[in-house]
């Protein structure tokens, strides 16, 4: 067990008031360990170090925590379905399923050796009520089965505020909400106005912090689903991210 991962992840566990149990901290260990392992074969992060991980992963991930906890208290229960689009690694939507187990996940990604890893996680974690979905945002989006079906839909580092948007949006229920993780954002805040309007939200807030433990800025950037998205979107793949809206 890596003691750096542990002390960093539980001191802020402990600062945050977010409560992670022992066993919590164990299984974000033993995804470290995964990672690390699964890296040296597939190109899964360039932060590999045991520092990197629990900061600029872990921690990054758990800032969604309080956000999580007030979809909950909004919805009146505790089982509310997250999808983590363009999940990659799992950051944040594993980290949030460890961190809150009663949440439904659905990790959606691309790449289907991505997705392999990440139910080689959950199954080492014994995670429940956590699927992984194969394919792209834009195809996912106009899918019966998941648009506008989910609470919330989030997102880390997948691409600019516009365009992410469109991915994400449609998956979102009315009265659900979008998380995007953000570093700087005041520009792409300024160019999504337009999509989020179009596209059935409504900007609740934005949080800017530091990343603990670094001078890294981070913005959480919360949108309101407040009417149906119109279905001729998502546009077709590929096309959001060359003419954003």
């Amino acid at each position: 067990m890596s003691e750096i991962i542990r002390k960093i992840v539980k001191e802020y566990s402990d600062s945050e008031g977010l409560g992670l149990t022992d066993r919590q901290l164990e299984m974000l260990d033993i995804y470290a360990g995964m990672l690390v392992k699964t890296n040296e074969v597939m190109n899964l992060t360039n932060i590999t170090d045991d520092e990197g991980i629990a900061v600029r992963h872990f921690i990054d991930s758990l800032t969604l925590v309080p956000y999580i906890r007030a979809e909950q208290e909004r919805a009146g229960r505790p089982d509310i379905s997250v999808i983590d689009v363009g999940t990659g690694a799992g950051f944040p939507g594993i980290v949030l399923k460890i961190a809150v187990p009663q949440l439904r996940l659905t990790l959606l990604d691309s790449l289907k050796k991505r997705l392999n890893f990440l139910d080689d996680v959950c199954t080492a974690l014994e995670l429940q009520n956590a699927v992984t979905v194969h394919g792209r945002a834009e195809d996912a989006g106009r899918d019966a089965g998941m648009r506008e079906k989910f609470d919330v839909s989030c997102a880390r580092a997948v691409a600019s505020l516009p365009v992410l948007c469109e991915y994400c949006l449609p998956f979102v229920r009315k009265g659900g909400a979008f998380l995007a993780m953000k570093g700087n954002v005041d520009e792409e805040q300024k160019a999504s106005y337009k999509a989020v309007k179009i596209l059935g939200g409504q900007t609740e807030k934005t949080d800017r912090f530091c990343l603990p433990g670094t001078d890294m800025n981070r913005a959480v950037v919360v949108v309101r689903k407040t009417a149906p998205t119109p279905s001729r979107y998502p546009r077709q793949a590929g096309k959001p991210s060359k003419d954003p809206l």
